[in-house]
């Protein structure tokens, strides 16, 4: 049975209906991927199902005493106290009272009266339960709450909100972009954190690599319709692109009819004479029609203003040392940065990415070695924090800045048309900044870039808040790129689909270089180092060598020698087995495209998702093993 539905669902926010007539029912264990253009209505649907927001018109209904929680896409400002304070402040006011309880229990002088009637509070509520809840919570994700909340960086904020989401123990846990300003490594802790969630997940990410881990079914918004689509992110793509051929051809046979009835309408006067009232009503019914249809939204049209080529040289750096205080953030790191190259910058946040970049740039003076920028260069910079945007400027100034043309490609263009280029309307165009969304801001951003004569790019985050359709077209303008490209990026798609090499922030101001994206960096980088006190059972479990013999540079690591035969016989059959494995999850998900597959009753699809998910884990294993044995 559903955990909730909708059904009929209007909601407008003036003009044409945002979302309309929406039917959705979403099942325990299902895990749905919300995707559309950016201001399509996915943070709006999110909080219509959180009841934050009610619909104009239609009906919701939730299962009696199921749950809601949702992370919403901004860290609240002005939020404070401790991390524990934070997450207990999801439960209402039993949670002030268990955060009051822990204060007056960790305070140096002890106020019994104070806390004899707090533990009163919680107990007539039955709260400890709840405080049980809250202290596992923080556990399962690492947190320590008794740290300052505003002391914390924007990923750790980040995790803080979502288990106050989950201490309320939700049936439905609603997430509007969780991947926004978390580093790789924060996005794959979430990953799989959120693939053991045993509730219903509904999540709104840009990130394609996200999607394609954790969705179940795929749910579009596309001018106020929304539409299910079973299966995986692939899948989707596929039947969606399916879908807007369909339209298309027949939105061109209803536009050529309407243009024969048009041209018949306005015949002479003996036409006139004889005409059918019957094609006239008809007529009169599809410019009514015709007049209803809301068209696709047009793509970004990307194009870069080209400048003259730079030397072959671009930057050379030599014996880079930067640290502040006792923090080394870069230590000894020699590079050579040649013309053509697409170089993605990977760590941690925090870890000196940004550093690194004004390093290699000259606007930061290393505190040891040198760097030559080559001659002929001409950069243009976009700044993740988008503070080259003037606030009191509207979007039309900030790409201006008194022109009334630019040059892009070789085009002379007016602001306005390049500006529509990026889908601003000139209402949009002349609007002031700060009521643009993000999304708005960033292609804003990338308006401005563009429009500047540049050799070399440099791309701090870029990805935030951009669509999937406008990342995608952003790739293939950078694979494209004759110039430089710099970028700082956490969406591991894009990495891959973009740059030639990687520099690694791996810790302790090492930086380390890898040729190709985020994928062949996971190939090559050095194994982590095993902590001492588990080395000796690891190395007499798998045959490692003992520490202090006589092993060169690979001590500690496992010998390379003639496999045994058991293990030759499974190298032998891995393959075969991973064959089945993937026709068995293919006809799985096959199933699922099935609109019928959702008229089963939840035991049975949470038994087949249960499956699924079971065999995908076993088909990881089965390539992790085979990794190994070769």
């Amino acid at each position: 049975m559903a955990l909730l539905n909708m059904h009929g669902v209007d909601f407008s926010v003036g003009g044409p209906l945002l979302l309309e007539h929406v039917d959705l029912a979403i099942e325990p264990g299902e895990r749905i991927a919300l995707v559309g253009r950016n201001g399509a209505g996915k943070s709006t649907l999110l909080k219509l199902l959180s009841g934050e927001l009610k619909p104009d018109d239609g009906d919701m209904r939730v299962q009696g005493g199921v749950r809601i929680a949702r992370l919403e896409q901004e860290v609240p400002a002005g939020q404070g106290g401790d991390v524990f304070d934070v997450v207990a402040g999801g439960l209402g006011e039993l949670g002030d009272w268990l955060a009051r309880y822990h204060h007056l229990l960790d305070a140096e002088d002890l106020d019994t009266e104070a806390l004899a009637q707090v533990q009163a509070r919680i107990e007539a509520a039955q709260g400890w339960t709840l405080d049980n809840r809250v202290t596992e919570t923080l556990t399962r994700l690492g947190l320590d709450g008794r740290a300052r909340f505003d002391g914390l960086s924007g990923g750790m904020k980040r995790r803080v909100l979502l288990a106050r989401a989950l201490a309320s123990a939700p049936d439905i846990l609603l997430l509007d972009e969780p991947t926004n300003h978390l580093d790789i490594e924060s996005i794959d802790w979430l990953e799989g954190f959120l693939k053991g969630f045993a509730g219903a997940l509904v999540f709104v990410s840009h990130d394609r690599r996200f999607v394609r881990a954790l969705a179940t079914r795929i749910v579009e918004i596309d001018r106020g319709q929304v539409t299910s689509w079973p299966g995986d992110w692939d899948n989707y793509l596929r039947r969606r692109d399916e879908r807007l051929h369909a339209q298309a051809l027949e939105n061109a046979r209803f536009d050529k009819m309407l243009a024969q009835e048009e041209a018949w309408i306005r015949q002479g006067i003996k036409a006139r004479r004889t005409r059918d009232e019957g094609r006239v009503r008809r007529l009169k019914a599809m410019r009514a029609e015709r007049a209803q249809r809301r068209e696709l939204q047009g793509n970004v049209s990307l194009g870069l203003a080209e400048a003259g080529r730079s030397g072959r040289k671009v930057v050379q750096a030599r014996g880079l040392h930067f640290a502040y205080g006792d923090r080394v953030l870069v230590r000894d790191f020699d590079t050579t940065i040649l013309r053509g190259d697409r170089i993605g910058l990977i760590g941690a946040n925090g870890s000196g990415k940004t550093t690194l970049l004004r390093l290699l740039l000259g606007e930061l003076k290393a505190q040891r070695g040198e760097v030559e920028l080559g001659t002929q260069l001409q950069i243009a910079y976009f700044d993740q924090h988008r503070a080259s945007l003037r606030e009191d400027w509207n979007a039309l100034d900030n790409v201006s800045q008194g022109q009334e043309y630019v040059e892009v490609g070789g085009v002379r263009k007016h602001v306005m048309g390049y500006l529509q280029d990026f889908l601003f309307t000139p209402d949009r165009a002349r609007a002031p900044i700060t009521r643009l969304s993000g999304g708005e801001r960033n292609r804003l951003l990338l308006a401005r870039l563009f429009a500047q004569p540049a050799n070399l790019l440099v791309m701090d985050e870029p990805t935030n808040d951009l669509d999937v359709e406008t990342l995608e077209l952003l790739e293939e303008l950078l694979g494209e790129y004759p110039g430089t490209l710099l970028l700082v990026s956490h969406d591991r798609d894009f990495l891959d689909n973009v740059v030639t090499s990687t520099l690694v922030m791996e810790g302790d101001g090492r930086v380390g270089e890898y040729v190709g994206g985020y994928s062949d960096w996971l190939r090559q980088r050095p194994a982590p180092a095993e902590p001492a006190s588990t080395a000796p059972r690891q190395a007499a479990g798998s045959g490692a060598r003992e520490p202090g013999s006589n092993a060169g540079p690979a001590a500690g690591a496992p010998a390379r020698r003639k496999l045994s035969y058991k293990d030759a016989r499974e190298l032998e059959q891995l393959p075969g087995r991973i064959e089945a494995l993937e026709s068995t999850i293919a006809a799985l998900t096959a199933e699922m495209t099935d609109p019928a597959f959702y008229r089963r009753d939840s035991a049975a699809i949470m038994e087949h998702n249960a499956r699924l998910g079971q065999l995908q884990a076993e088909l990881e294993a089965a390539y992790a093993r085979w990794a190994e044995l070769e």
